[in-house]
């Protein structure tokens, strides 16, 4: 199963969408068992997007496949339903138990996915797991994995922000636009561009945010998100 195929079918803004056009690819009649297995994870992590974590976590219970693709993603789906329903603490062994699954098998991306989610849910050492998975994306010339840099610098810059480090926190939202720039989707590029403009504002460069947060508003006139700041900057 590649990612790209996976991309295809994923929408994070509707996950209810995207579970049928999950359920849809793994009833496929000829779909091989493991990508079928696969793509059963993916309709889990569909229904715990939506709320439902009985359900998905029956149906990660009827994923039987020894592959380590299979075993790593559904560790990563038990792991996410736990954080996801409130309980982060008890995700982090099946998120280390995914990392070291996928960095035996040399599953590069499904690494980085665990490693990102250690540091959402482990925050005491989330730049110590931000950095364990830079140095994976250092080691690979592939642009989809590399691609995962928007996010790691974008949730380490959010998690000092949370801290009121400031500084360190524009560190990592310039970082996180400049791996836009270069690996990422034109929606990664322009969130980055926001989350950047956001940190200004908490360190007081109103205008610097200001002038951000009203190109972003050409671009998206209708964006939510953007419509906050411009008020929150006095717009």
């Amino acid at each position: 199963m590649t990612q790209e195929r996976l991309d295809q079918l994923w929408d994070f803004a509707d996950p209810s969408a995207s579970e049928l056009r999950l359920k849809d690819a793994a009833r496929e009649p000829d779909e091989p068992p493991e990508s079928r297995a696969e793509l059963e994870t993916q309709v889990a992590r569909a229904l715990g997007l939506q709320s439902r974590f009985e359900e998905a976590g029956r149906l990660l219970g009827r994923i039987i496949f020894d592959s380590p693709p299979v075993t790593t993603r559904v560790l990563l789906e038990r792991g996410r339903l736990l954080n996801s329903s409130g309980h982060p603490e008890n995700a982090i062994v099946y998120f280390t138990s995914a990392r070291v699954t996928a960095s035996r098998a040399g599953l590069g991306f499904l690494e980085v996915d665990a490693l990102h989610m250690l540091a959402i849910t482990d925050t005491d050492n989330a730049a110590r797991w931000t950095d364990e998975a830079l140095a994976v994306l250092d080691r690979t010339d592939d642009e989809r994995i590399r691609r995962w840099a928007v996010a790691l610098h974008n949730n380490l810059g959010w998690h000092l922000h949370d801290l009121h480090r400031y500084d360190d926190a524009l560190t990592q939202f310039s970082l996180a636009q400049g791996a836009a720039i270069r690996f990422g989707s034109e929606d990664q590029r322009f969130r980055a561009r926001w989350a950047f403009a956001r940190c200004l504002r908490s360190l007081g460069r109103l205008d610097e945010a200001l002038e951000i947060q009203r190109e972003l508003a050409a671009e998206r006139p209708d964006d939510a998100d953007v419509s906050e700041e411009l008020s929150e900057l006095g717009e």
